[in-house]
């Protein structure tokens, strides 16, 4: 089979074309043919060599995406193939609150990913896909929309009439922004092109922020918020914004911290706001897979449709990396294979 690995990860040239053998199911397994994968930042950070330790050269990246099944395993009964199937990118993690441990099995990171012609996955793990949903907005989720969703939804238990703060456009953010309005909130997004504010504006941001424009982006949205702040913030940033990020917070507000985003600043640089507003940080990693099933439903019943950039061939896939790592787009940067 065809596939991509990491490589050396010094940087994007890294990502090198490469053949396996066919996989085989084990116990308890399934194989998947991959019909539409999504790219997300780790991916990016993995081959510069910038997300934690350096991973085996020849390990398969990509942490979502959508496939067919393919072959099942022994004792698995719930699929068979030609199902279309997803999966969150910590398979081990199916229910309860948040293990250290789900990062044994981080698809794409510890395991082979999906820039593949087929990947290996727990059928445990799987969720069937609706036929009523197309690829495209399935694909992208494992990742931003799942995380998006923990964060809103699971942790944070947004209420309609909050004020959901996003930093910048990128998958996760656009994805709190589309739960964020279904559930009846407000949304803030910062950027620093006001073509990409104006985009979000149509999909339903009631207040956008070019971070260039006003670079104390937090005393812009106190501002407008008439001092009042934003209830929860999807700090995507990194350290280098969570200064900021506290500043703009309501009194008791909420601040999903999401991503490995490098930084050169104090993890906590106003502390004495974080006192006096009483503010909660909570690190958000991905979510489990009864968490992807009630997002996948809120999808199907609500009609979200994934914002997609734009979609590259599988033998593409160096060109979707710097297309993707160039950060001009707004929206999902998706890898279609032949085999559709």
């Amino acid at each position: 089979m065809k596939a991509f690995q990491i490589g050396a990860q010094n940087g994007l040239d890294s990502l090198t074309a490469t053949t396996r053998p066919e996989l085989s199911a084990g116990a308890g397994e399934v194989v998947i043919a991959p019909r539409l994968v999504s790219l997300i930042s780790r991916d990016v950070q993995i081959l510069r060599g910038v997300y934690g330790p350096m991973q085996a050269p020849d390990r398969i990246p990509v942490s979502e995406g959508v496939g067919e099944v393919i072959a099942v395993g022994e004792g698995v009964e719930e699929f068979k193939p030609g199902d279309r199937v997803i999966c969150g990118h910590f398979p081990n993690w199916l229910e309860g609150q948040f293990r250290a441990d789900v990062f044994s099995h981080d698809v794409g990171v510890s395991h082979d990913g999906w820039l593949a012609e087929q990947v290996v996955l727990p059928a445990a793990a799987l969720i069937h896909v609706p036929e009523a949903l197309m690829d495209k907005d399935v694909a992208a989720l494992a990742s931003a929309g799942l995380t998006a969703w923990n964060a809103l939804v699971e942790v944070f238990k947004v209420k309609p009439g909050e004020l959901v703060l996003c930093l910048g456009t990128g998958g996760v953010a656009l994805a709190a922004l589309k739960i964020a309005k279904v559930l009846g909130a407000r949304v803030a997004m910062t950027s620093s092109s006001d073509e990409k504010l104006e985009f979000v504006r149509q999909l339903g941001a009631d207040i956008t922020i070019n971070y260039r424009t006003h670079t104390d982006w937090a005393a812009q949205l106190m501002q407008l918020t008439g001092n009042a702040g934003a209830d929860i913030i999807i700090e995507t940033g990194g350290q280098d914004t969570l200064g900021q990020s506290i500043a703009a917070a309501a009194v008791n507000g909420r601040i999903a911290v999401i991503g490995v985003s490098p930084g050169q600043q104090s993890p906590i640089p106003d502390y004495v706001s974080l006192i006096l507003k009483n503010v909660t940080i909570r690190g958000i990693a991905n979510g489990n897979r009864k968490m992807f099933e009630d997002l996948l439903r809120a999808i199907e019943v609500n009609g979200i449709q994934t914002v997609v950039a734009k979609t590259f061939k599988f033998d593409e896939a160096p060109e979707a990396y710097a297309y993707f790592a160039a950060a001009k787009h707004i929206g999902k940067v998706l890898i279609e294979f032949d085999h559709r």
